[in-house]
Order: structure tokens, then C-alpha cells, then sequence
């Protein structure tokens, strides 16, 4: 065995690292902190792409909706709202259109609490509420999964300031789970209680459609009731054939403004347009969050070639020495390789630890998912890679330390 080999041993190096044991413990400590920001924030960031890629339930590449608002005196609200409607669905290339009270993932909405039995001390759960004629669950691309669609015979109309509803709904399965411990099935044909009292029959079972918030934990709990609003402000949800989305968008606003002038027709988006802008901030945060790790990331790369090359600069004629005891070059690199391995790796023993102890903060004051130990692992592999990394080029120079420059240097 040569005689770098011997010296190798982790006594010695142990002993090495201790004499410059400030600069040693301030690399381990910059990579634990890494390592508890890094894996606590790729969490976050994941947890929120799972959000952003959850399923609206709404045929959303074809759908757009429209804001109408009249202005005009001695307008027939109901007569002008159905000619609406006619002339919609009778543009070529548009599949169905209804009237609706809200957008999903628009950030405003109607909610209200659903009961499975009456009174003022029952605690209900909470929905959003959607009100759409039979066109509804056709004009929206929905999946009725159980029951039936709502009749013509069924829809009414809701007065501003009206406080009844009617006595028919359909409800998203995530709702029919909620209030019926798991079996949405069992939900079909019950009749649940809505503003603590008054009953309404489940008729109908949708597969997914999710409310107004985004960032509500009852995203996906929401109810359809068969309303159409009596209202200067309303909006109309529409669907087209695959593809044509985009060309009717401007078609129906042109046809809508030119057939009525006593109302203002704006507000045109589709509905993967709002759903971008319902998850700027979820964006937003996982760039900051990204950047925070790469910054962090180099941070710690560059702390690790600094240090490097300090050890190096102090330890010159050591290298020499070796080299001209018969030490290769790779010998050389390897002890320097293997130094930073054991600063890496108390490094990470004490960022899994804070890491674990972020997190179960993060779980507790934000009711967050837990850490998945899979990617604890994985950031404690790439931070030692890192740092392997990054000493790689000191120890190369340190390895290309002649015998007889070392010899003339500075003890």
C-alpha cells in the first residue's frame, strides 16, 4: 500500500480538519441550511404543481364565458336573456351555452353550507354553488356520473335578493364523499339540507368540478342548482367544437354587442386563460422558491471551493511532500475529495434534521401534506453531489503541485 494510502486514514484527516475546524464547520452548516430550504421548498413547489394540474372537471380547451351587462331602462330581462341563448347555440360550430352565476378557479363565486339533516345547530359543508338551466352540464364538458340532468320543467328563476332555492341538485362526487363518509353513491336520491333548513333532493352526481378559489381545501366540492338569474349582470358559458374556440370567441362577442344595444358585452376569456391567471401567484412562488435554491445551491458550491482552496494554500508544502513520497495525482485528489466528503456528509445529517423539523412546523401552521422521506434522500445525494462537484477543481490543482515548488514554499 502506498504511502498516501496510509495517511488517508480518517485519524489523521479528522485531526487535519480540526485545525481548521471554524472554516469545516461553517461549509457543514451552510450545507444543512441548503439542505432544509432546498427540500422543504421543492416540496412546496411540488405540492402546488399538484394543485395547478388538478382537473377543473370542465372541458377547458373548448370552453370561454362572457360577462353581459344592460344598462338599458324597461328592459325584459327573461325575453332577452333567452334570445341570447337561442342565438348562441345556433352558431355554427358552438356545441351548447348556458347562463351561470360563476366562473371555477375565478377567484369570486357563490358558496353556501349543505346539511344532511335540518337544523340550526347541524354543522353542513361547504360548497360552491352554480346556477345553470339543463344546458348546464352540457355547455361546461361535465361528467354526469350517476342520475339524471335537470329538466326544463325544473329551472326557475332567482330573483335578486331571493333567499329560496330550489328543490333539485346535482353535486360534484367530491361533495357527495365528504357528506356521505366516502360512499358518493349512497348520496344519489338523499335529500340534504341547504341554509339550514330548506330541502333539496340530489339528483345527479358529477365526476369533478371545482369551485371559484383555488386555494380553498374544499376546491372540489360543488353543486349545480337549476336557476337562471334575473339580472342585469350575468354571464354566459359556452362551448364549441374541439378546435374552434378561439375563432368564435370574437364571433359571439361581435353578434351579442350588435344584436343588443342596450347592454355591454365584455369580460371575453376562455377558461385556460383563467385558469393561468387563477395560478399566477402558485407560478410566481415556485420561480422565487426556484431561484432561492439555485442561488442557495451556488452559494454553498462556491463556500466549498473557498475553503478548498484555502486548505490547499496552507498545506503546500504537505503535498509536496507526499507527491515526493510517490503520491499520484489522483491520491492527492481523492484526499481532498474525501475531506470534503466527511464535511458533506455532517453537513446533511444536520439539514435532514432541520429539514424533518421545518416541515413538521410547515405541516402544523399550515396543515401542509408531510415531507416525503424519498425526497430528503434524494436532496442529501445531490447536495454530496454538489460538493463533490465543487471541490473537484481546488483538488485538481492541489494535485498538480510540483514536489519542488512545494519544497521552496512556506511552511
Amino acid at each position: 500500500m502506498s504511502t498516501l494510502l496510509t495517511q488517508l486514514e480518517l485519524g489523521p484527516m479528522f485531526r487535519a480538519l480540526m485545525r481548521n475546524k471554524i472554516g469545516a464547520l461553517l461549509i457543514a452548516l451552510q450545507i444543512a441550511l441548503t439542505l432544509t430550504i432546498m427540500v422543504n421548498a421543492i416540496f412546496m413547489m411540488q405540492e402546488r404543481s399538484q394543485q395547478m394540474a388538478r382537473a377543473s372537471g370542465l372541458d377547458e380547451a373548448n370552453t370561454f364565458y362572457l360577462s353581459n351587462t344592460v344598462f338599458a331602462q324597461n328592459y325584459n330581462l327573461k325575453t332577452a336573456l333567452q334570445q341570447d341563448l337561442q342565438r348562441i347555440r345556433q352558431t355554427p360550430g358552438v356545441v351548447d351555452a348556458t347562463q351561470i352565476n360563476a366562473i371555477p378557479l375565478s377567484g369570486g363565486g357563490w358558496s353556501m353550507s349543505l346539511q344532511t339533516k335540518a337544523g340550526d345547530d347541524i354543522e353542513g359543508t361547504g360548497t360552491a354553488v352554480y346556477m345553470v338551466d339543463e344546458h348546464g352540464i352540457n355547455s361546461m364538458g361535465l361528467e354526469l356520473i350517476a342520475g339524471e340532468n335537470f329538466q326544463n320543467s325544473d329551472i326557475g328563476w332567482r330573483e335578486e335578493g331571493s333567499t329560496k332555492w330550489p328543490p333539485k341538485a346535482i353535486i360534484s362526487k367530491a361533495l357527495a364523499e365528504t357528506m356521505f363518509e366516502g360512499d358518493w353513491k349512497n348520496a344519489l336520491g338523499k335529500t340534504v339540507y341547504i341554509d339550514n333548513h330548506q330541502p333539496v333532493q340530489v339528483i345527479g352526481i358529477i365526476k369533478a368540478l371545482q369551485a371559484p378559489w383555488n386555494g380553498w381545501n374544499g376546491v372540489e366540492r360543488s353543486m349545480l342548482v337549476p336557476q337562471q338569474l334575473d339580472s342585469k349582470g350575468s354571464r354566459f358559458f359556452i362551448r364549441t367544437e374541439p378546435g374552434r374556440r378561439d375563432e368564435l370567441m370574437p364571433v359571439i362577442e361581435k353578434m351579442l354587442a350588435e344584436s343588443d344595444r342596450g347592454r355591454i358585452i365584455r369580460n371575453v376569456n376562455s377558461m385556460e386563460q383563467t385558469r393561468d391567471e387563477s395560478y399566477q401567484e402558485h407560478q410566481a412562488t415556485n420561480t422565487i422558491l426556484l431561484t432561492v435554491i439555485i442561488v442557495l445551491t451556488l452559494i454553498t458550491g462556491f463556500g466549498i471551493v473557498g475553503l478548498a482552496m484555502f486548505s490547499i494554500n496552507r498545506r503546500t508544502r504537505q503535498i509536496g511532500t507526499r507527491r515526493a513520497l510517490g503520491a499520484s495525482q489522483w491520491q492527492v485528489m481523492r484526499y481532498f475529495m474525501l475531506e470534503n466528503l466527511l464535511i458533506s456528509f455532517a453537513g446533511v445529517i444536520l439539514g435532514a434534521a432541520g429539514a424533518i423539523g421545518l416541515n413538521i412546523w410547515l405541516v402544523a401552521t399550515f396543515e401542509m401534506s408531510p415531507l416525503s422521506p424519498v425526497l430528503l434522500v434524494i436532496g442529501v445525494v445531490a447536495l454530496l453531489i454538489v460538493g463533490q462537484l465543487a471541490v473537484s477543481y481546488p483538488a485538481l490543482i492541489a494535485s498538480k503541485i510540483s514536489p519542488a515548488t512545494a519544497t521552496r514554499g512556506r511552511a
